[in-house]
């Protein structure tokens, strides 16, 4: 596969703004801004939404997830909200026990926290978050410890496929199948990497995968994509849909209302699935990232912040092994002279938009960046150390 180069001219981005903050929230490319505003033109005259067809283009969403996160069958996609949304939809249809329990990273997003902390209050299983510790290895024993964490009690393991404050990654090949073998159902929130970072449903064999869009997937938000696997086929949705059952796409006979759902993981379609507006944009940002290829746009990041990571490691910044770690999403730690209140404003003199976690500079860059928005930042950063 041939290298990627800059994509800038993709994006509608100032040439004085450098932005390491797609972990925050993704840009827009062109294309799918276009895609915006040709769907939104279309609500003019609703004649342009032809029914019934109109109301299926969505499943091209299916379609295009499927293969950036090689999934086999489309049909196990479900269109959803938010990522809160899939693991509510989860919590509801995996059967948790007293004496069982529950785990997950520590500091995990909230997103894929809360639904599993009222599991454990309703049934009195245990929540077990999963803490690596301090000091050198830091991402290779938080992987240890977390496949330690799993026995033969545990009901659930939700865990993302990097954690969002630093880029650790999660070797979810190896947590998929010690999942397997204690009979554990897998719930990742892959939001923070499915995009940037490749993710084969084959290999892992999660039970649900869930990605919000505005990041990674340079789409909209109040949306987001989740594969549900077979342990969900019987399972019961949030919502009652209308557009979920059989025969939803003949107009005329909608009020001979059925029972049947539509196959595969569509009964966990949120209402109004259909989005006229989100579903073009997101479509539209899905077609580039197949293109330009996760595989690329990760390789791309890494050689892009190479140099740079050297460079900063030298005046006493330090960040996780590379084997540990995404290349598009990493926490740089600070030297103990950094002012972190002071860092900020010369990064926002700058024009260096990154976000601060902790005690830790999270950077996430990602194909629109170049050797200049990196040299900025490194000045930047030389310029803290007092």
């Amino acid at each position: 596969m041939s290298q990627l180069s800059c994509q800038r001219g993709a994006f509608q981005m100032p040439r004085d703004y450098h932005y390491f903050n797609c972990a925050y929230m993704g840009p827009l490319p062109t294309a799918s801004e276009e895609a915006g505003f040709a769907a939104i033109r279309k609500k003019r005259m609703p004649t342009a939404i032809a029914a019934p067809e109109a109301f299926w283009e969505s499943d091209r969403l299916r379609e295009l997830f499927a293969r950036l996160v090689n999934a086999p069958d489309p049909a196990r996609v479900a269109i959803q909200p938010g990522v809160s949304y899939g693991v509510a939809t989860a919590a509801r249809n995996l059967p948790v026990e007293a004496g069982q329990n529950l785990v997950l990273t520590h500091e995990q997003f909230p997103g894929n926290v809360y639904s599993w902390r009222r599991i454990a209050e309703e049934t009195g299983a245990e929540l077990r978050f999963v803490d690596p510790g301090e000091g050198a290895g830091r991402g290779q024993r938080w992987n240890e410890r977390l496949l330690e964490a799993i026995d033969t009690r545990t009901a659930v393991v939700a865990v993302p496929n990097v954690h969002w404050t630093d880029g650790t990654w999660f070797d979810l090949a190896a947590i998929g199948k010690r999942c397997r073998d204690v009979g554990a159902a897998l719930v990742v929130d892959a939001t923070q990497s499915v995009g940037a970072l490749p993710f084969d449903v084959t290999a892992v064999q999660p039970d649900v995968l869930i990605c919000a869009t505005y990041k990674w997937l340079l789409g909209p938000y109040a949306l987001s994509l989740a594969y549900f696997g077979p342990r969900f086929d019987d399972g019961v949705p949030l919502e009652e849909t209308w557009i979920a059952r059989e025969n939803s796409d003949d107009f005329q006979h909608l009020v001979d209302y059925q029972d049947a759902y539509l196959p595969g993981a569509v009964r966990y379609d949120m209402a109004e699935r259909s989005n006229f507006f989100n579903a073009p944009i997101a479509a539209s940002s899905l077609e580039l990232l197949l293109d330009w290829a996760p595989e690329r746009i990760q390789s791309y990041c890494g050689d892009l912040t190479a140099g740079f990571l050297d460079e900063v490691r030298a005046v006493g910044y330090s960040v996780e092994e590379e084997a540990w770690r995404g290349k598009h999403l990493f926490g740089l730690r600070m030297p103990d002279s950094v002012d972190l209140a002071q860092l900020r404003d010369r990064l926002a003199e700058r024009n260096v938009s990154a976000s601060l976690r902790g005690s830790a500079l999270r950077l996430s860059a990602n194909v629109y960046n170049d050797e200049n928005d990196v040299d900025v930042l490194a000045d930047v950063l030389k310029s803290a150390i007092s």
